[in-house]
C-alpha cells in the first residue's frame, strides 16, 4: 500500500470502479457495513466530489485501467492510503455470475477490508512519462511498418524488380514515380511515400528525446549498465528501464523474470508435474524488447551465439530465443542490482556503443565532456576497459585517459 502524508487509523474502506466517463464509488467500515452507498460520479466531477467526501482515515482501492493514474493523483493527498488493484487477479479472486457496477464496488471494498487486494506497483511520474513516450514511439513505428508492408505487397503483386540500395532510399524515389501502375495504385504509392516522409522525422524526434532522457535522473545511473550488454542500444535500454522502473522492487532475478512474463507456466498437483509455455503475464514491451535484443546478441556476440546453438539442438529456434531473452533478463537484474560490468563484455565493443550514445547527445547532455571524454567517463563508471586507449573500426577513434577524466571530475578518484 502507498502511505499518505499522515498515518492514522483506517475508518472507512472506499472502492472506486473507474469507467471511461464515470466512476462508481462505495465504501464499508471494518465490520463490512455500508458507510458510503454505491453511487455514480461523472469523471469531470470526481475531483470536486473527492474533496467533499474523502478524508484522512480512508483507505481507497482503485482498479487499474487507462485513467487510473489521474484518479490516483487526485485521491492520494486526500486520504491515508491508496491501493491500485491488479484487474486480472481481482477477477480471479472475485469471479461471480452477477456483475454490476455496484457489485464490483462492494467486492473491491470487501477485498480491501480483508487486505486481500492484489496490488499493482504505482510508478512515479518520471516512469509514467517514459512509458508513455515508449508507447508513442511503438505506435509510430507500427504505422511505418504497415506502410512498408503495403508497398512491399504492391511490388510482389505486380512482379516488379526493386532497385538496388533500398526500396525507400531517396535516390530510388524516381523509380517509384516511373512505375507503370493503375491510377489507384499510383495514388497509393504517392500517399504511402508521403506517409513515410511524415513519420520518419517524428520517430527521429522521439529518439532524440529518449537519448536526452537517458542522461537525466533516474535513468542516467542505469543506462551504461544496460548499454554494455549485447543487443542493447538507447531505445532498447530506455524501453527496459521504463518497464522495470525501480529495480530494487525485485529482490531476486526470478521475481523480475516472473514480472516480464518470460517465466514458464507450471502445473504441480498430486503426482502430476509439468511446465508449459511462458506465462506472458507482465509488460508486453519488456518481452518484445528482450526478444529483439536476444536476436541481436545471438548474431553478434560469440557467447550468446554458442548458447543459442546449444539450445537449437533440442528445441525450435523460436523457443530457444525466448530462453536467451530470459537469460539476458537475469543478467540485467545482476548488473543493475550489483552495479557491475557484464563479465563477458568486450571493452572495445562497449566503448563503441558508448561513443554511439554520445553522438546522439549535445554538449550539455554530455555534461560538458567531449565524446572521447564521455566514453572514458562511462567506462570508469562501469570499471571497464582501463587499458583501452582507442576504438579500432573503419578508422581509429581515440578515447580520453583516466587521468584526463580525474582532472575534470576529481570526485571519481574516491
Amino acid at each position: 500500500m502507498n502511505d499518505g502524508p499522515i498515518s492514522i487509523p483506517i475508518e472507512r474502506y472506499i472502492a472506486i470502479d473507474a469507467h471511461k466517463h464515470y466512476v462508481m464509488v462505495g465504501g464499508l467500515n471494518s465490520r463490512q457495513e455500508t458507510v458510503l452507498p454505491a453511487r455514480r460520479v461523472d469523471m469531470e466531477n470526481y475531483p470536486k466530489w473527492a474533496k467533499a467526501n474523502l478524508r484522512l482515515g480512508d483507505a481507497v482501492v482503485i482498479e487499474a485501467t487507462t485513467n487510473t493514474w489521474t484518479l490516483y493523483d487526485v485521491t492520494l493527498p486526500l486520504v491515508s492510503k491508496v491501493v491500485v488493484a491488479h484487474p486480472v487477479e481481482v477477477k480471479q479472486i472475485a469471479n461471480a455470475r452477477v456483475k454490476t457496477d455496484k457489485h464490483d464496488v462492494n467486492c473491491l471494498a470487501r477485498l480491501l477490508v480483508a487486505d486481500l487486494v492484489p496490488e499493482v506497483w504505482v510508478p512515479p511520474m518520471e516512469v509514467r512519462e517514459l512509458r508513455t513516450l515508449i508507447a508513442h514511439r511503438r505506435r509510430l513505428v507500427k504505422m511505418r511498418t504497415m506502410t512498408y508492408n503495403r508497398l512491399h505487397s504492391l511490388i510482389h503483386r505486380n512482379n516488379l524488380v526493386p532497385p538496388e540500395g533500398g526500396f525507400f532510399a531517396d535516390k530510388n524515389r524516381s523509380w517509384w514515380e516511373s512505375l507503370s501502375l493503375s491510377a489507384v495504385e499510383k495514388l497509393q504509392v504517392r500517399q504511402d511515400l508521403a506517409m513515410l516522409d511524415h513519420l520518419e522525422p517524428h520517430i527521429a524526434e522521439v529518439g532524440q528525446e529518449l537519448a536526452r532522457l537517458s542522461t537525466t535522473s533516474p535513468w542516467s545511473e542505469h543506462t551504461p549498465y544496460l548499454l554494455q550488454l549485447p543487443g542493447f542500444g538507447v531505445i532498447n535500454t530506455m524501453t527496459v528501464l521504463s518497464a522495470i522502473g525501480d529495480i530494487t522492487r525485485f529482490p531476486t532475478s526470478k521475481k523480475l523474470v516472473g514480472y516480464s512474463g518470460l517465466g514458464g507456466s507450471v502445473h504441480d498437483s498430486g503426482q502430476t508435474h509439468f511446465t508449459g509455455h511462458i506465462t506472458k503475464r507482465g509488460r508486453k514491451e519488456l518481452r518484445w524488447c528482450l526478444v529483439e535484443a536476444a536476436w541481436i546478441a545471438v548474431e553478434n556476440h560469440p557467447f550468446w551465439k554458442q548458447e543459442f546453438q546449444k539450445l537449437t539442438h533440442r528445441m525450435k529456434s523460436n523457443k530457444a530465443i525466448v530462453a536467451i531473452a530470459r537469460r539476458l533478463l537475469v543478467v540485467i537484474w545482476h548488473v543493475m542490482t550489483e552495479r557491475v560490468a557484464y563479465r563477458k563484455a568486450n571493452p572495445e565493443m562497449v566503448a563503441l556503443k558508448l561513443m554511439t550514445w554520445s553522438w546522439k547527445l549535445n554538449d550539455l547532455q554530455r555534461g560538458g565532456l567531449t565524446t572521447r571524454q564521455f566514453v572514458r567517463y562511462q567506462l570508469m563508471q562501469l570499471k571497464l576497459g582501463e587499458e583501452l586507449t582507442c576504438i579500432r573500426r573503419a578508422h581509429t577513434m581515440s578515447i580520453a585517459s583516466v587521468e584526463e577524466i580525474l582532472a575534470l571530475k576529481p570526485e571519481l578518484s574516491q
